[in-house]
């Protein structure tokens, strides 16, 4: 409890506070108070009232939680949005989004995509995203920049790639980054090897010895269409998921992204080595992919997270749409209407991140000690009345547009929805400008 002689940075006044742990919670007239970029008050308004602060807001008719947490995308690809849409998986990696990346991406491309993609992000409700895309230096220098916290994965492919020549040199550059970052508040470096059929047993190795050492993440597309593991079968007589678990890769720190195809063997290796699955539901609807059976793996213990994947297969970062897709879809693949329910997917888009991403002491949910990352949402709009449940009412009933402020260690990077250290408009025409350079060559 904060005494009088050291006043609150800032006091925030919200109708509803949704902390997400404990689960199911809904605190109606209670108030957030925030010091040095952390949460060191919850209770009452009364109470509330009663403290010292720097800055007092109230928040009428809005909804405070935990920011949301982007776990999967490619930030940069932004600047590929809507570019090669209507294309299965492999047609639109091999024929379009590849060549165009070996085209057009640089620096420059990666850190104009990622500024957009961030500025995006925010304005939608997020305080931390995962990304892994080429040039990972830069992505991370705009993470920096912009206030946002991020988990930036290192790509790891074994065929040279924009920014590295090989695998070798894509590690060289995760371990010097790591240790560059290692005590940065809001930058965590993860391995990101791409996918079971872009990487060998060889540099698979290489990466668990790497991550063991370091204790960092391993992020990696696994089992995204039916295609994969049945082509991986056919090569190997193994499934891509036990070829992992194998090489030693699952485990608590270990990152499954998509996981469309789940036998029971695969639930099971999943479940004993503690790894965490990050579902995209819509770019999987949209690539015909398949479907991540959610309930299934929230029920036999799994973490699952959510994400938006990159916006060339989205075609938006919309994360509070983007769980309103997934507890409709876990619903349809259960065969179930109590399958996850409102509170339990912002819970998989807040405190569910955080986990998947080894961040959830410091994120991922409203608690005393924990990093001040919230966003309050107003549901003062004609579509969200009346309130019966207000994260019913969030989840079902509200787009990213009703998203007001947003902080991230509690400074603010959103203020009645306007971006406070990104311009807008410049972000527009450098989009623009890289649309017209782009499709100028492409027709």
């Amino acid at each position: 409890m904060p005494t009088p002689t050291t006043p609150l940075d800032l006091l925030l006044l919200p109708t509803w506070l949704v902390p997400v742990e404990p689960a199911g919670v809904v605190l109606k007239d209670h108030g957030v108070g925030i010091r040095d970029g952390r949460i060191v008050f919850i209770g009452p308004r009364a109470q509330a009232l009663k403290l010292a602060a720097t800055q007092t807001r109230e928040l009428p008719d809005m909804l405070l939680s935990p920011g949301l947490i982007n776990a999967h995308g490619h930030a940069a690809m932004t600047l590929f949005r809507g570019m090669a849409d209507d294309l299965p998986l492999m047609t639109w990696l091999e024929q379009h989004i590849w060549p165009a990346e070996a085209k057009w991406v640089d620096e420059d491309f990666v850190r104009d995509g990622t500024n957009l993609a961030i500025a995006e992000q925010i304005k939608g409700g997020i305080t931390c995203f995962s990304d892994m895309y080429f040039y990972p230096k830069v992505a991370s220098e705009c993470v920096h920049n912009s206030g946002i916290r991020a988990q930036i994965a290192i790509p790891i492919l074994d065929f040279p790639i924009p920014g590295a020549s090989n695998a070798d040199e894509s590690l060289r550059q995760a371990v010097e980054m790591f240790a560059d970052l290692k005590f940065h508040p809001r930058i965590k470096i993860a391995f990101g090897p791409h996918a079971p059929y872009t990487v060998g047993d060889e540099n698979l190795e290489k990466i668990r010895v790497i991550a063991d050492e370091l204790d960092a993440a391993i992020h990696m597309h696994v089992h995204e269409t039916a295609f994969e593991v049945h082509q991986a079968v056919e090569q190997n007589a193994e499934r891509p998921v036990a070829r992992l678990a194998r090489l030693g890769l699952l485990g608590p720190r270990f990152q499954a992204v998509h996981m469309t195809q789940i036998s029971d063997d695969d639930l099971a290796m999943l479940v004993e080595s503690n790894s965490s699955v990050i579902h995209c539901p819509e770019s999987n609807l949209k690539l015909a992919s398949g479907f991540c059976p959610v309930e299934r793996l929230w029920q036999a213990g799994v973490n699952v997270a959510v994400g938006t994947d990159g916006a060339a297969s989205n075609n938006d970062l919309d994360l509070l749409g983007e769980t309103r897709t997934a507890a409709l879809l876990a619903k349809a693949v259960a065969g179930s209407a109590t399958a996850l329910d409102a509170h339990r997917a912002l819970r998989m888009a807040t405190l569910n991140g955080a986990r998947a991403l080894g961040i959830e002491s410091d994120t991922g949910s409203i608690e005393i000690g924990k990093a001040a990352d919230m966003v309050a949402f107003d549901l003062s709009g004609l579509a969200q009345q009346p309130v019966y449940d207000p994260v019913s009412q969030l989840i079902y009933a509200t787009g990213r547009d009703c998203v007001k402020h947003l902080w991230v260690g509690g400074k603010q990077l959103l203020d009645d929805r306007r971006l406070t250290r990104l311009d807008e408009q410049q972000l527009s025409a450098t989009a623009r400008a890289w649309g017209e350079r782009i499709s100028s060559h492409t027709h």
